[in-house]
């Protein structure tokens, strides 16, 4: 069983992220894990946090000269600004107040203070945020090595920028660097430049903008999650984990609005026979039948609202005094869609890897492989009535 928890708060100390059930012999490079993490920061719209987050690293237990040993792997991500922090953030009694008392609407803050019965949203906020995800991206990174082991690959692009939108080919699996190369992560160069644009209008208006990404994996092999038990549904496993990145407020698996309102016969993928195998003239389950993958590219689409941080605070209630005020403003993007794809793209690579290694097993990377490797070859020969 392959799971992973993350611990540690916005401004605090630094970030942990715990991987258990990677089996032996895994690869793990500090270097590729800062990678990815780099990757997650970059993106036109955002924040001047971005400019000093330099994400340093430590892998504290799990690996030894550089591959995984078959314990838990933890790595440390610490908080180059936590000397500014400190008094606020020191977990011993005594700090410094300052408490934020005037909730911002579309966060955490107001709903997390009736919860914890807390009059300080710093108590919520710095758990609550998006900062959280650079935890999961160490989590996602390994998740990714592991799949790469059985040919399988992750991409993502941007669709949709405000009112900004591409609806060409997708990128194929070795596309990743075409997305990476445009700074909104988009890989039409027209509307790459059209939705820059209109994230400066943005930043002129003080305004932020929401959007829509799709990840892609490619080489998944068929019969991961199951129809047997609704938590074992893999686009139910997959919606869960993209919702909970957070500022995502819908997604969708293939082409599931569109075939919504579709007829039924235009909204299948039929299963003809070509060259002695079995194929499909379309993908627009997005890769996923009945709960489980079908072998086709497995296609997620998630849309992100506007960040509700904004440089003009919207309207609130002082909690401390009960008086209308403005929400408190903490540093913000104005555009995160694109790093949002990036995470988007772990949170793709770990509802993967924990199905492949719940049907493959093995204490080795090598008996992971060689399950995969046998499974595979069985299919082939169903697949060749």
């Amino acid at each position: 069983m392959l799971r992973f928890l993350t611990a540690g708060e916005s401004h605090g100390p630094g970030l942990v992220t715990i991987v258990e059930g990677l089996p032996g012999g895994l690869p793990v490079a500090v270097s590729a894990i800062a990678d990815e993490l780099a990757r997650r920061r970059l993106g036109f719209g955002r924040g001047k946090r971005m400019q000093v987050e330099k994400d340093e690293l430590e892998i504290l237990g799990g690996v030894r000269h550089g591959r995984t040993i078959g314990g838990p792997v933890s790595v440390l991500i610490r908080n180059t600004e936590w000397p500014k922090w400190r008094d606020i953030m020191t977990p011993e009694p005594g700090g410094a107040g300052n408490p934020v008392t005037r909730p911002r609407p579309g966060h955490a803050d107001l709903t997390g203070m009736l919860k914890y019965d807390t009059g300080d949203a710093r108590d919520v906020l710095e758990r609550a945020s998006a900062r959280e995800t650079a935890a999961r991206t160490v989590a996602g990174l390994l998740a990714r090595a592991l799949l790469s082991e059985i040919g399988v690959s992750v991409v993502s692009h941007v669709t949709a920028i405000g009112s900004v939108s591409y609806d060409g080919p997708p990128p194929g699996p070795e596309d990743q660097a075409v997305s990476d190369a445009s700074e909104v992560r988009c890989i039409d160069e027209t509307a790459s430049e059209r939705m820059a644009a209109l994230i400066s209008k943005a930043m002129e208006d003080k305004d932020t903008l929401g959007g829509v990404f799709e990840v892609l994996a490619y080489g998944a092999p068929p019969g991961l999650g199951s129809y047997v038990h609704f938590d074992r549904r893999l686009d139910g496993m997959l919606a869960g984990a993209f919702m909970s990145i957070p500022a995502i407020k819908g997604v969708e698996i293939g082409d599931g609005f569109s075939v919504a309102i579709a007829s039924g016969l235009q909204a299948h993928d039929e299963i003809v026979l070509e060259e002695g195998a079995l194929s499909r003239v379309t993908n627009r389950a997005g890769g996923i039948e009945g709960g489980m993958s079908n072998g086709e590219a497995i296609r997620v689409r998630a849309a992100m609202k506007p960040i509700s941080t904004l440089m003009s605070p919207l309207q609130t209630v002082d909690m401390d005094t009960g008086e209308p005020a403005q929400a408190v403003r903490e540093r913000s993007d104005v555009c995160a869609v694109p790093a949002a794809a990036v995470v988007g793209e772990q949170m793709m690579c770990w509802i993967l890897a924990a199905e492949t290694v719940r049907k493959y097993g093995g204490d080795t990377l090598g008996d992971y492989v060689a399950s995969h490797n046998r499974y595979i070859s069985r299919v082939r020969e169903r697949s060749s009535p």
